[in-house]
């Protein structure tokens, strides 16, 4: 056998870097969100959500990677959730949706990158549409029985909490994005990440 045989192919090498590129961008966001779970508490997760690692979907105006490592890392920040809010099997709604809702949105991010102002309404609309869809369901299930600042009960109530959700997350990851995220892809821009990521397959 020849010398040439034994070496990793080219193919082989760029799936493997691929694979820990949307690692360790699952990693961060992972991190990220926990530390704002641990000092936030519901601000990561609840009606009104300010989850600061939702930043990171301006990770997808230089690489398509950007869209499953930012849904994987969801993934596992959703689950350690579960057990760190108490949810129960009812953070499965958060895990699924919360989850779908990131990687839309990081989708719509890469896919209008080059109108970046634009591109990260992409996470805002993602998220105002979808999260309030199942948070009532979750926020009852853990005590909560009105609509934050209200004395609309959650029970009979879904158009109005969905409104709410509607508005209230909208308004915070709006405000990750574009106070955070883009101030962040600027100061990407002026590092060595683009050029690394330049290689990266597109969606």
């Amino acid at each position: 056998m020849s010398y040439s045989a034994l070496q990793p192919s080219q193919d082989g090498i760029e799936r493997t870097r691929r694979i820990a590129r949307i690692g360790m961008i699952a990693a961060v966001y992972a991190a990220l969100t926990l530390v704002t779970i641990l000092f936030l508490g519901s601000l990561a997760w609840g009606p009104i959500q300010f989850r600061v690692s939702e930043a990171l979907c301006v990770l997808a105006l230089f690489t398509s990677e950007a869209v499953p490592g930012l849904v994987l890392g969801c993934v596992i920040a959703n689950l350690a959730n579960m057990a760190l809010s108490g949810a129960g099997a009812l953070g499965l709604l958060d895990v699924v949706f919360g989850s779908l809702a990131t990687g839309v949105g990081a989708y719509l991010t890469w896919k209008l990158r080059k109108t970046p102002a634009l591109a990260v309404l992409g996470p805002v609309l993602a998220n105002a549409l979808i999260v309030p869809a199942y948070l009532p369901l979750l926020l009852q299930g853990m005590g909560f029985y009105t609509i934050p600042f209200t004395d609309i009960a959650l029970d009979g109530s879904y158009p109005y909490m969905y409104l709410f959700g509607l508005v209230t997350t909208g308004l915070g990851e709006a405000v990750v994005l574009y106070v955070l995220g883009l101030p962040l892809a600027q100061a990407l821009k002026k590092t060595p990440l683009p050029a690394s990521l330049a290689d990266s397959q597109s969606l």
